[in-house]
This record gives structure tokens, C-alpha cells and sequence, in this order.
């Protein structure tokens, strides 16, 4: 049994496509503010001051806070069917599918939103771990559970389908469920759903810096595509 992980970004890509969605999906209003109060960061990350995971938060919670979830899910969808296709490396593909045809169990692990590389990654039929934007849904979901604990039989009903109403109108809170996919946290978390002894191979694949914790538990990495061990 085989083990493939990919970074998304610049590795299966030739883009950063976090940054072409926030501008895809971003309001005129959202994107004029965020312009203004987003570019002194911006200079601190081209300058080498702040690193891209430190900023990358910032930028998500300007671009999405507040946002109802069922629109930006449908943007997600549109973003993964009509334009991260324009953007994949071809040669990426090719290794892509020949893991596939192996049985490889073939895992994107990214610090890029699960917006728009959930949807495309059932699409191509992968496992994803990434960078989750998180909604009110969470709070109103444990409330559900303590009803089913507390209330009488007869109050649950009503109060169900008044906080069900609310799920629907989930919007998105602006932060991260469990901070900024990267670096160590892609290796973490790749080791916290995967019990890694029980693949025979594992093969991990990234461009920049913050792959190298992920490259480091795999037997064979490669990086830029050029092999490193």
C-alpha cells in the first residue's frame, strides 16, 4: 500500500490560486478595503518581514467574514469546475495518474481553502487536508447536541427546526477552523489521519519551504520536481 501527498499551490499548479479566488470571489466593496488595509502586510510579506502563513489569515478573514456561506460555496464550486483546470500543470496530471492507476492513496495537502479544493477534489476523486474556512455552524451544531441532552421531548422539535433555519443561513465567521495548513502542521496532521507504517511507500511532492516538514516523513520527495531522496 502507497502513499502520495501533493501540495496544491505552484506544485500541482503553476499559480497561487488562493489569491486568484480571493479576487474571484471578493465583493468591489470587500476588495477596495481589503487593497487599503491589506497592502502595508503585503509589503511586510514581499519585503521577507511577515511569512505568506502569517498573512494568508489576515486575508481570509478580510475577504470572507461575515460572507453568507451557501454563496461562497457556490463560488467555490465555479472557481474548482472552471478555473483551476486552466491552471494545472500538465506533468503534474501525468504523475497524478499514474499514482492513481497504481491504487495509490493520493492526498492534497495544502494551506490553500477547503472553499474551493473540497469540491475539486472530489471531482478528481482525492483525499484533502487543508486550511478550513469556519462558519457559525459549529456553535449551532453544539447546541443541537445539548438540546438532544436537556430539553423536554416536546420543545425539541420546534427548537430544532429554528436552529436547522440558522445552519442554512450559515455565514462564515472569517477564521480558520484550526489555523494555517502549513509547514509542520501539514506533516501533523498528514500523521494524525494516516498511520504512516502501514504504507510501503510514501511519496510527497511541494514547491517552497513550507512543504519541508511534509517532504521530510516521506520516503521518496521531490520538490520543484527534482527528486531530493
Amino acid at each position: 500500500m502507497k502513499l502520495a501527498l501533493f501540495d496544491f499551490d505552484g506544485t500541482l499548479t503553476n499559480k497561487d490560486m488562493f489569491t486568484k479566488f480571493i479576487f474571484f470571489s471578493a465583493t468591489p466593496v470587500r476588495l477596495l478595503l481589503g487593497i487599503i488595509f491589506m497592502s502595508p502586510l503585503y509589503l511586510l510579506y514581499k519585503m521577507g518581514v511577515i511569512p505568506a502563513r502569517k498573512l494568508r489569515p489576515f486575508v481570509s478573514y478580510c475577504a470572507f467574514a461575515g460572507r453568507d456561506k451557501q454563496e461562497v460555496e457556490r463560488l467555490g464550486v465555479e472557481y474548482a469546475t472552471k478555473i483551476i483546470p486552466r491552471y494545472l500543470r500538465p506533468e503534474m496530471q501525468h504523475t497524478l495518474k499514474q499514482h492513481q492507476a497504481e491504487g495509490t492513496s493520493i492526498v492534497v495537502v495544502s494551506a490553500s481553502l477547503d472553499l474551493y479544493l473540497k469540491p475539486w477534489c472530489q471531482i478528481m476523486g482525492l483525499e484533502l487536508i487543508c486550511s478550513e474556512m469556519a462558519t457559525k455552524q459549529i456553535a449551532k451544531q453544539e447546541q443541537m447536541q445539548a438540546l438532544n441532552q436537556e430539553l423536554k421531548q416536546e420543545l425539541k422539535q420546534e427548537l430544532k427546526q429554528e436552529l436547522n433555519q440558522e445552519l442554512k443561513n450559515s455565514r462564515y465567521t472569517g477564521f480558520y477552523v484550526a489555523g494555517d495548513c502549513s509547514c509542520e502542521v501539514k506533516a501533523s496532521k498528514v500523521s494524525e489521519r494516516f498511520n504512516l507504517t502501514d504504507y510501503s511507500c510514501i511519496y510527497a511532492y511541494g514547491d517552497t519551504k513550507e512543504d519541508l516538514a511534509m517532504l521530510a516523513i516521506a520516503d521518496k520527495a521531490y520538490m520543484q520536481g527534482v527528486r531530493q531522496y
